[in-house]
């Protein structure tokens, strides 16, 4: 049952792609430049298609690999470039290397505004500050190269945990790790169903939603970009507030 926290605020969760970071191309354009360069003419759009498709087919874990592990990403892959537009499996082993490498290179991602100021701000509340993240593996070594692993007391990355959000034992071990009961942690997302699974064990929740186009659950907080974040949070910290 959904409990609704009494927050007296001792940490921060925060996710990564499309709340502090995104890719640039996006992942759609990426995998159809990887497609494009070895002569098959599939638009960004198409590649999409594919992508979500192979997505929503492909089990939560594949040889003991959970979701966006190596081994998940490599039928992933499979899937789309060799089922998908029938290149050889030499082609596809090359793309895949080649994908593993654009998504650990710092160059593929840009921050959005106010991304180091949020983090700065955090730490200088004083309040504990982790990452839960629905991504691969690669997740502790990405943070290295953007120079982000010093910010964070803890890190929490979907294929390392065999977790992912929303399920709510991703939040509470990312309380456990943050050493305080989830009713004061805050986690902030730009996804109301993956980062709002949050609610469910008394966490706080905030939206990051930059359109306003987005359902909130209910209870949830919303902001508009990183700066108002950081603006709610310290807000948050204020004695009374809840």
């Amino acid at each position: 049952m959904r409990r609704i926290a009494t927050l007296k605020l001792e940490a921060v969760s925060l996710d990564l792609g499309h709340t502090l970071l995104f890719e640039v191309p996006t992942r759609h354009v990426i995998y159809g430049e990887a497609a494009r360069s070895r002569g098959r003419a599939v638009s960004d759009e198409r590649m999409g298609r594919l992508m979500k498709k192979a997505h929503q087919e492909l089990p939560q874990t594949i040889e003991g690999s959970f979701r966006y592990g190596d081994r998940w990403f490599r039928a992933f892959i499979e899937r789309i470039f060799h089922q998908g537009l029938e290149l050889t499996a030499a082609e596809v082993d090359a793309i895949t290397e080649e994908l593993f490498e654009r998504f650990e290179s710092p160059a593929t991602f840009r921050l959005y505004p106010g991304a180091s100021e949020l983090l700065e701000g955090i730490r200088a509340l004083g309040l504990r500050l982790g990452l839960t993240s629905n991504w691969s593996a690669r997740l502790p070594r990405l943070l290295n190269a953007l120079d982000l692993q010093q910010h964070f007391d803890f890190v929490l990355s979907s294929a390392l945990e065999g977790l992912e959000k929303p399920n709510p034992a991703i939040f509470l071990r990312a309380a456990e790790l943050a050493g305080c009961p989830p009713e004061n942690m805050l986690h902030a997302g730009d996804h109301a169903i993956k980062d709002g699974g949050c609610l469910e064990v008394g966490m706080a929740f905030c939206l990051v939603d930059p359109l306003g186009r987005i359902q909130a659950p209910p209870g949830a907080r919303r902001v508009a970009d990183l700066e108002l974040l950081l603006d709610e949070i310290r807000r948050l910290c204020e004695p009374g507030t809840a």
